[in-house]
């Protein structure tokens, strides 16, 4: 039987407010503080979000990219959304192998509930993966709407509300605040 103080628990972080990328990189800083070594992949994002300048200066916390992103998906070509999807996959594959053959405690999947609802992620990759990942791998997953199937496999589930945004006043991601 596992001890509560054991690793290897999925959280999810979802919904529509601010925040499910924050608490995964506190979560990260935290776990670094404690000297465990971190894993964090974004997906659909371009890579030059201010928490990364931070993350890579950390010793133990890895921070994986891809080809950055610089259109939303509904705003891509089918040939886009095709690239996007292969190179979503690999970094899923990427990530999966580091885990799989390094001393990691904690992996996090950046908006990947938002790949998978963007329809360039398979879900059943993520989900194959939580089942055979190593048993003390710590797993954090975000975006903004999981499945049913997503939210069996996770052990912890927080819904981050919006009640009201900036954004929804015209104004746009601030560096050092949104991104």
């Amino acid at each position: 039987m596992r001890k509560k103080s054991d690793l290897g628990l999925v959280h999810i972080y979802c919904g529509d407010g601010k925040g499910k990328t924050t608490a995964a990189v506190g979560l990260t800083v935290r776990a670094q503080g404690f000297g465990l070594k971190v894993l964090f992949m974004q997906f659909l994002k371009d890579g030059n979000s201010s928490e990364l300048n931070v993350l890579r200066k950390l010793d133990n916390v890895e921070v994986l990219g891809a080809k950055p992103i610089k259109k939303f998906t509904f705003q891509m070509s089918k040939e886009e959304l095709e690239e996007t999807k292969e190179m979503s996959a690999k970094q899923l594959k990427e990530a999966e192998e580091k885990v799989m053959n390094g001393d990691y405690n904690l992996l996090v999947l950046d908006e990947a509930l938002g790949s998978i609802e963007a329809g360039v992620l398979d879900e059943q990759l993520i989900l194959d993966f939580l089942k055979n990942k190593p048993e003390k791998l710590e797993v954090v997953i975000t975006g903004r709407i999981p499945s049913d199937n997503m939210i069996e496999a996770a052990d912890y589930v927080s819904r981050i509300e919006k009640v009201k945004h900036p954004y929804d006043q015209g104004i746009p991601a601030r560096k050092g605040i949104e991104k």
